[in-house]
């Protein structure tokens, strides 16, 4: 009798799980798309009157119609549509891109990424300081990344300062072995022989200019040098967070 018990218990769990995975026909719905009752890769399109079934770009899952990144499919990341499914579709691996579509870690070095198009891989670098966190799938600040190691620009001093190119008020300030770019107050001036923010002048840097007097009369806007001292450094910058 438990015995018996038991199997119909088995049928009604299996009955009810089955009607929880019916497939929805999409020609019933109002924006004849739905997604597949099983696997998140896949979804179905009422094309003509007749339902048919699609598959998301490699390395998508569905979205919803008119939805995601491409052909209503999206990073798997930014949702949870496949929380309870699996996917119907094996990877396509080429060179660093895991799947066709995706974005991935670089094999060697902590502030490169990996963004892949159509197996097409083009290389991405973090600013600032940051390093890529797997997780997010985006740069992010070095304490919230496990198991990396420290930035290049720091190997020397894990808790120093290093200059930025030619800048004479920003710099790297290291903590912990990973960099984060500080600039110097209005009146200081970073000096590359003592590594910290003094009174200039410095054998590099000219004293900064005072602030220009307050005049009431109305002038027309000048683009500051400071904007294009800044472009200068932002070009500096990048190039030796690539490092």
């Amino acid at each position: 009798m438990k015995a018996f018990t038991c199997i119909v218990l088995a049928l009604a769990v299996s009955a009810v799980a089955a009607q929880k995975r019916q497939q929805a026909d999409p020609c019933q719905v109002k924006g004849k798309v739905v997604a597949d009752a099983t696997y998140c890769d896949r979804y179905w399109e009422c094309v003509d009157g007749k339902a048919e079934n699609f598959d998301c770009p490699n390395g998508l899952v569905f979205a919803g119609r008119s939805r995601g990144l491409l052909e209503n499919c999206d990073y798997p990341w930014r949702g949870d549509s496949c929380d309870d499914k699996q996917l119907a579709n094996a990877p396509v691996s080429v060179g660093p891109c895991d799947w066709k579509y995706g974005i991935f870690g670089h094999e060697s070095s902590c502030i490169r990424y990996w963004t892949c198009w159509n197996s097409t891989a083009v290389e991405q670098f973090c600013i600032g300081g940051l390093l890529y966190n797997e997780e997010k799938h985006a740069c992010d600040w070095p304490e919230a990344v496990e198991g990396c190691q420290k930035h290049p620009l720091c190997k020397d001093d894990a808790n120093g300062n290093v200059p930025l190119g030619k800048s004479c008020n920003r710099y790297w300030a290291c903590q912990g072995g990973y960099p984060r770019l500080q600039r110097c107050p209005a009146t200081l001036v970073f000096d590359k022989v003592t590594l910290r923010c003094v009174t200039g002048p410095t054998a590099d840097c000219e004293a900064p200019p005072p602030p220009p007097p307050e005049d009431d009369e109305a002038k027309a806007p000048v683009r500051p040098a400071a904007a294009e001292e800044d472009e200068e450094e932002q070009e500096e910058e990048e190039e030796e967070t690539r490092a």
